[in-house]
C-alpha cells in the first residue's frame, strides 16, 4: 500500500473531504506528525502504565531555548498518564488497571516528571497558539503557531482572536454566564496586582543589597556583618546626624582598623586597596554572571533553516541581562519578539548581577534595569492567565503596565511610571491600560513603602522636600540650567554613541567584556576614592546634592557658607562633575545590567549645586538648583517631558517648583535637539539594529524623498500561484530562497490568476510542512478549498484571506 492510499485509508473516502477543518482533525494530524517521527515503524501498543506515562511525559514542548513551533497540539494531549476516557486507551484491561494502583518504584519517577511537566507550563509556552482553530478559520484570518525569535507579531489576529473569546464568553447564558464573565475580567486586575508586589519586593531586594555591598567597600559592621552602615549606626542617622569625625559610629569598622593597621598613611592606602578590589569583585561577578547565562537567538526546528538541509543564519550570544533594557522592551511593546529577553532566567540574572555592579560603584544606576525587572515579571506572572498567556497582543498591555510599576518603584513616582510608559515606551496604550497601569504602579509604590528598604520610611534614596518658594529673579539661573542640561545631555548620547560604536565594537574589547567591565571599574573606583564626594553611592550623593541645609545636617561641607567651605564644595563637585562625565560615557553600554537615569541626574546635579552655591544666600536653596539641573540633564539625554515634569514632582512632594522644572526641561529638549535628533534610547536602538518603527516620528520633505507604494515594492520576492503544483519541493525551496534573502521572517503573497487572494507567513508555511512530514518531495500541497485526498497537504487553514483580513500586500511587476 502507498503513503497515499495508506493516509486515504486513515482519513476516510475521497467525498468525505469537503468539510471543514475541525480542532480534532488538526490535532490528529499533529499528534501523527510526532508519531511519524519518534516511531516510523508500526508498533505494538503496550498496556503497561510506565510505558504509556513515559510515552506522554517525552513530549517536549517549546520553552526558550527550543522551537516555538514543537509541541504545538491541544493542552489535553499532555495529561494522558492519568485515566482517560479517550477511544484508544480502552485497550486497557482489568490487570493493566490494577497493576496501575500497585507499587512500582519505576512509577515514582514517571509521577514526578509528569509533575514537573505541569508546573513547567507556567514557565514556558505550551500547547497550541490558537486553540479555537474552527473559530478562527470561520474569520478568515487563518491558523498561527507560535511566534517565532525575531519576528513581529500579527495585531490583527491577536485582536480577532480576543474578539472570538469574548463572543464565545458572552454567549453563555445565565448566572454561570455572569460568573466567567466577571471572572474573566477580573483577571487583568488581579494580574497587575500580583505584578506591583512582586516587582516591590525584587526593587526592596535590590536596594537593600546594592546599600550593603556599596558601604562594604568602606567597611563593615562589627555588631553584624548583614548590616550596612545607615542601620549599624542607627542610633546617629535616625538622629538627622551625619557620620562624619564629629560623629563616630563605634560599631562600624573600617578595613584598615580590622587588620590593626595604626599608621595613619598605611591605613589610607589599605582603605584603598581594599576599596578598589571589593570593587572589582562585584563588577567583575555580575560581568561572569551574565556572561555565561547570556542566550542564543535561535531559529525555529521548523523553519527554513532546519528544512532540507538549509544552512541557518548564525547568532551570536545574546547577554540579555546587560544594558538598561529599555530600548529592547520599547520593541517588544511595538509588536516585535524577542525570545528569552522577558524570561525567568533573564530576570534572575538581571535582578542578582544590578545589585552587584551598583555595589561596585560605577557609573550607571539600577532605576532603569527596574523597567526591564518589571516587564519580566509581568511576561512571567502572565502566564498564568490563559487569555495573557496565548495572545500576544493583549500580553502587551500587561507589560506596558509593568514598566510603569519599574519606574514607580524606581523614582516613587507611581503617576510619573504611568506618563512614562505612555510617552517612552508603550506603542499600543487603550485607556482600560491607563488605568491598569496606575493600579500597578500604586500597589507598587505602596508594597515598596510597607517594606521600607531604607529604613527611613522612604520609597527612595534621594526623596526630598522644600519650605521655600522661588523667586521671580531666579528665571535666569533656571533657564541658564536648562541650557547646561541640554549641552551635556546631548554631549552624553553623542559620545556614547561615538564610544561604543567605534571603540567597543570595532576593537578587541568586544570580545573581551568581563575584561572591559574589570578596567572600567578599576578606573572608576581609584578615581572615586579621592574625592569625598564620588566615593559615597551615587544615590547618597543625589539626595546630599538635593537636600536642603539645616543647623543640624551639612551633608558634608555642602552647606558650609565660609569662603573656604564654599570653594572646597565647589571645587571638589567640578571634579565630581568631569569624573562622572567621562565615567559615565565608557561604562554605559558594557556588559551589566546598566541604567542612565542616575549618571544624567547625577551630572546635572552637580552643576546644579555648584551654580546654586555662587549666589548662596537665606532666600535661595542650592538643592533646588540642583533638582531643576538634574531635571534638564535627564531630559537632554532622555527627551522626556511630561513624564520627567511628574516624576520630578513627586520626588520632591511639592508643587511649588513645577514652574521651574518645567522651563529648564523644555528648554534643555530644544538644545538637545538642535545637537542630536533623538534621545540615547532611540540611538541605542538605531545602534542594536532593532526593528522599531516610531508612530511619532515626523517626516518633511527636506529630509526625506517621497515616491509611490509601487516604487518601494521588491519585485522579486517569491509567490505562491493556487493553480500551480506547488509541491513540498518546490514550497522548500521557496523557503530557503526567502532565508537566504534575509526576509526569514516574511512570508508569500497568494495569487489566482494574477489576482492576490491571501497570504501566509513562512513560520505557517514550515509548520504546515512539517505536518506532511511523512510525504515525499513530488506531494502536491494546496491553499484553496478542493476534493483533496489528503488532508495534511491541505495548507488553507493558514492562509490569510484577503477578503476578511483586510491584508495589503504589494502587487509585483511581474503580475
Amino acid at each position: 500500500m502507498t503513503d497515499r492510499s495508506r493516509r486515504k485509508s486513515i482519513n476516510g473516502h475521497g467525498d468525505e473531504q469537503n468539510e471543514p477543518i475541525s480542532n480534532t482533525n488538526l490535532s490528529n494530524l499533529e499528534n501523527r506528525r510526532d508519531n511519524n517521527y519518534s516511531n516510523p515503524l508500526p508498533a505494538v501498543r503496550s498496556r503497561s502504565f510506565s510505558e504509556h506515562s513515559k510515552d506522554s511525559i517525552n513530549v517536549q514542548e517549546p520553552n526558550e531555548t527550543t522551537s516555538l513551533l514543537e509541541g504545538a497540539r491541544e493542552p489535553s494531549s499532555h495529561y494522558s498518564h492519568f485515566p482517560s476516557a479517550r477511544e484508544d486507551d480502552n485497550a486497557f484491561s482489568s490487570s493493566s488497571r490494577f497493576r496501575r494502583h500497585t507499587w512500582n518504584p519505576r512509577q515514582l519517577k514517571h509521577l514526578t516528571a509528569a509533575f514537573t511537566e505541569q508546573i513547567g507550563r507556567y514557565k514556558r509556552r505550551s500547547g497550541a497558539y490558537d486553540e479555537d482553530k474552527q473559530a478562527m478559520l470561520n474569520e478568515g484570518g487563518g491558523i498561527r503557531v507560535w511566534y517565532d525569535d525575531y519576528t513581529t507579531i500579527d495585531w490583527i489576529h491577536d485582536y480577532v482572536k480576543e474578539r472570538v473569546r469574548i463572543r464565545k464568553l458572552h454567549s453563555i447564558k445565565g448566572i454561570r454566564g455572569w460568573i466567567v464573565t466577571s471572572y474573566d475580567g477580573l483577571q487583568g486586575w488581579v494580574l497587575v496586582f500580583l505584578i506591583g508586589i512582586v516587582t516591590a519586593c525584587f526593587a526592596a531586594g535590590v536596594d537593600i543589597a546594592a546599600e550593603w555591598g556599596s558601604d562594604l567597600k568602606d567597611g563593615y559592621c562589627t555588631e553584624s556583618l548583614r548590616l550596612n552602615r545607615n542601620f549599624c549606626c542607627a542610633n546617629i542617622t535616625n538622629n538627622g546626624l551625619d557620620l562624619n569625625d564629629d560623629n563616630k559610629c563605634d560599631k562600624w569598622n573600617s578595613w584598615s582598623q580590622a587588620i590593626r593597621i595604626h599608621d595613619e598613611s598605611d591605613a589610607k592606602l589599605f582603605d584603598f586597596f581594599a576599596y578598589v578590589v571589593v570593587a572589582l569583585l562585584f563588577a567583575t561577578g555580575s560581568a561572569l554572571l551574565v556572561k555565561y547565562n547570556s542566550l542564543y537567538a535561535r531559529p525555529s526546528s521548523k523553519s527554513s533553516a532546519r528544512i532540507e538541509n538549509i544552512e541557518p543564519k548564525r547568532k551570536e550570544l545574546k547577554p540579555y541581562a546587560a544594558g538598561s533594557g529599555i530600548p529592547e522592551v520599547k520593541t517588544i511593546l511595538s509588536g516585535f519578539v524577542i525570545r528569552g529577553f522577558l524570561g525567568i532566567r533573564t530576570l534572575w540574572i538581571k535582578a542578582i548581577s544590578l545589585a552587584m555592579v551598583v555595589s561596585a560603584g560605577m557609573t550607571l544606576g539600577k532605576e532603569g534595569p527596574f523597567v526591564h525587572i518589571a516587564c519580566c515579571i509581568g511576561n512571567v506572572l502572565s502566564r498564568l492567565f490563559h487569555k495573557y498567556n496565548k495572545n500576544e497582543g493583549k500580553r502587551r498591555e500587561i507589560l506596558s503596565a509593568s514598566a510603569a510599576a519599574g519606574v514607580s518603584v524606581a523614582f516613587a513616582a507611581p503617576i510619573g511610571g504611568v506618563l512614562f510608559s505612555l510617552e517612552e515606551v508603550s506603542y499600543y496604550f487603550p485607556s482600560k491600560t491607563l488605568c491598569r497601569s496606575f493600579f500597578c504602579a500604586i500597589v507598587a509604590a505602596v508594597s515598596l513603602k510597607l517594606i521600607d528598604p531604607f529604613n527611613t520610611g522612604k520609597i527612595v534614596m534621594f526623596q526630598v522636600s522644600y519650605n521655600k518658594d522661588w523667586h521671580v529673579f531666579e528665571i535666569v539661573n533656571f533657564l541658564i540650567l536648562g541650557v547646561l542640561g541640554g549641552l551635556f545631555g546631548a554631549s552624553l548620547c553623542k559620545l556614547i554613541l561615538l564610544y561604543t560604536k567605534y571603540i567597543r565594537n570595532r576593537t578587541w574589547l568586544k570580545q573581551w567584556p568581563v575584561v572591559e567591565v574589570m578596567m572600567v571599574v578599576v578606573i572608576t573606583a581609584a578615581v572615586n576614592f579621592g574625592n569625598k564626594y564620588t566615593r559615597m553611592s551615587n544615590t547618597e550623593l543625589i539626595f546630599g546634592l538635593f537636600s536642603e541645609c539645616t543647623n543640624e545636617k551639612e551633608h558634608d561641607g555642602l552647606c558650609d557658607n565660609s569662603f573656604n567651605g564654599m570653594f572646597e564644595a565647589f571645587y571638589l563637585l567640578g571634579l565630581a562633575l568631569i569624573s562622572k562625565f567621562l565615567t559615565c560615557v565608557i561604562t554605559f553600554g558594557i556588559r551589566v545590567p546598566a541604567g542612565i537615569f542616575i549618571p544624567a541626574l547625577l551630572v546635572g546635579a552637580c552643576f546644579g549645586r555648584m551654580l546654586g552655591i555662587n549666589i548662596n544666600g537665606d532666600c535661595v536653596i542650592p538643592g533646588v538648583y540642583a533638582m531643576v539641573g538634574a531635571a534638564a540633564s535627564l531630559a537632554g539625554v532622555t527627551r522626556s517631558t511630561v513624564s520627567l515634569t511628574v516624576i520630578m514632582f513627586e520626588l520632591t512632594g511639592t508643587l511649588t517648583y513645577v514652574l521651574p522644572i518645567m522651563t529648564a526641561i523644555m528648554i534643555s529638549k530644544w538644545v538637545a535637539d538642535g545637537i542630536i535628533k533623538h534621545g540615547i534610547y532611540d540611538l541605542l536602538i538605531d545602534l542594536g539594529g532593532h526593528p522599531y518603527l516610531d508612530s511619532k516620528t515626523e517626516y518633511d520633505g527636506a529630509n526625506t524623498t517621497f515616491t509611490t507604494t509601487l516604487d518601494l515594492c521588491q519585485r522579486d520576492l517569491e509567490v505562491i500561484d493556487v493553480n500551480d503544483l506547488n509541491t513540498i519541493g518546490e514550497l522548500k525551496n521557496k523557503l530557503k530562497k526567502l532565508s537566504t534573502s534575509g526576509y526569514s521572517d516574511a512570508g508569500f503573497p497568494i495569487v489566482d490568476n494574477k489576482i492576490l487572494v491571501g497570504y501566509i507567513a513562512s513560520t505557517e508555511l514550515e509548520h504546515a510542512l512539517s505536518l506532511a512530514h511523512g510525504s515525499d518531495n513530488l506531494t502536491r500541497c494546496y491553499f484553496k478549498d478542493e476534493n483533496v485526498i489528503d488532508k495534511s497537504a491541505n495548507f488553507t487553514a493558514y492562509v490569510n484571506q484577503v477578503s476578511n483580513k483586510f491584508f495589503i500586500h504589494c502587487i509585483y511587476a511581474q503580475y
